[in-house]
């Protein structure tokens, strides 16, 4: 999955976990933590493979249930000892939520067999596809197969699938008052108050 896919799918499943949990709208730090900890994972394992060949294939550590489960769990006893529990539910969901997404996905686009192969590593490793690119150029070749897909305009029912969970997840951040933006909108008008009220010490005598 692309990585705006994972956060989609990530903030829409914690909202309605907020929804009917707390009976609360996400705020803004734990809808950033839900954001980053769901595409976490490809940032740790894709650069290192395709740009550094660190990894055989961009399904790596960061996709290995054996570093995602510890790591959810440390981020969440720091997050609740820091007084954040919600943010730390929020990384841990959007983190573990990517690796099922990521063996369902390649069911559904790729060969029709689920490869769980992807989250076992370095046990066992998924396939690999032999990238030669660097991150950039490599980013830009799959970019490319995936306009193209869209612009040919025989979506199938998975890609018309993704663009109604994406167009429902807008109206739903929009609904929960835009979190991470309406907090950036605070802190941008409180920045301008202070600019606005502060004086030279010269000029208030």
């Amino acid at each position: 999955m692309w990585p705006w896919e994972h956060a989609i799918m990530g903030y829409l499943v914690y909202s309605l976990f907020c929804h009917l949990y707390y009976r609360d709208s996400p705020g803004g730090l734990e809808a950033f933590a839900v954001v980053f900890g769901s595409v976490l994972p490809d940032i740790i394992d894709k650069p290192l493979a395709w740009e550094f060949g660190v990894f055989e294939t961009g399904y790596a550590l960061g996709h290995s249930i054996f570093f995602a489960v510890p790591l959810t769990i440390v981020v969440g006893m720091v997050a609740r000892s820091r007084g954040h529990s919600q943010a730390g539910i929020a990384f841990g969901i959007g983190y573990l939520l990517h690796l099922p997404a990521d063996v369902i996905d390649g069911y559904v686009r790729g060969s029709g067999e689920l490869d769980f192969g992807i989250l076992l590593w370095p046990i066992a490793r998924g396939e690999t596809h032999g990238h030669h690119h660097g991150f950039v150029d490599e980013f830009v070749v799959l970019f490319a197969r995936y306009q193209r897909e869209l612009l040919a305009g025989d979506l199938s029912t998975y890609i018309w699938l993704q663009i109604g969970m994406g167009v429902f997840t807008l109206l739903l951040w929009l609904y929960d008052g835009a979190p991470v933006f309406r907090e950036c909108l605070v802190e941008l008008k409180r920045l301008f108050r202070r600019v606005a009220s502060w004086r030279p010490a010269d000029q208030n005598r």
